[in-house]
């Protein structure tokens, strides 16, 4: 069996469990989330659905452009050092739009927890008429 080809398949088996396995908890714990910041389910509901579908798009794209990465392999450790870098790779692909939905689902839940901002002090300014040197 040519190396390559199971490289693609390991790759492409792990990265795709992983993708999904991912997906399913941002799903799962992002659409309770949801429902505490924004006062219509059925709204948070359909949104988390659609954070879910855009990451389960980037995500698999991101697989799919580094199965076209190509190594020289010449035995079996070659194909699991191959299939262990990309998979790294999918690895912090993940990790980062994770961390983009949280600071995007943070900025949300920030103005429904009505914890208003301080307002910024303003300079004092000298009274007019009066001038000073410098």
């Amino acid at each position: 069996m040519d190396l390559r080809l199971v490289e693609y398949v390991l790759y492409l088996a792990v990265s795709i469990c992983l993708t999904v396995w991912v997906g399913r908890a941002l799903h799962q714990n992002g659409r309770q989330f949801l429902a505490e910041v924004l006062t219509d389910r059925a709204l948070a509901a359909s949104l988390s659905r659609l954070l879910v579908v855009g990451f389960y798009l980037v995500a698999l794209g991101g697989v799919a452009l580094l199965l076209q990465v190509d190594v020289g392999l010449a035995s079996a450790a070659d194909v699991i050092k191959a299939v262990a870098t990309k998979v790294g790779l999918v690895l912090l692909l993940l990790g980062a739009l994770h961390l983009i939905t949280m600071l995007v689902l943070n900025r949300m839940r920030r103005p429904a927890g009505g914890a208003a901002k301080p307002a910024a002090r303003s300079e004092r300014l000298e009274p007019l008429g009066k001038v000073t040197s410098y």
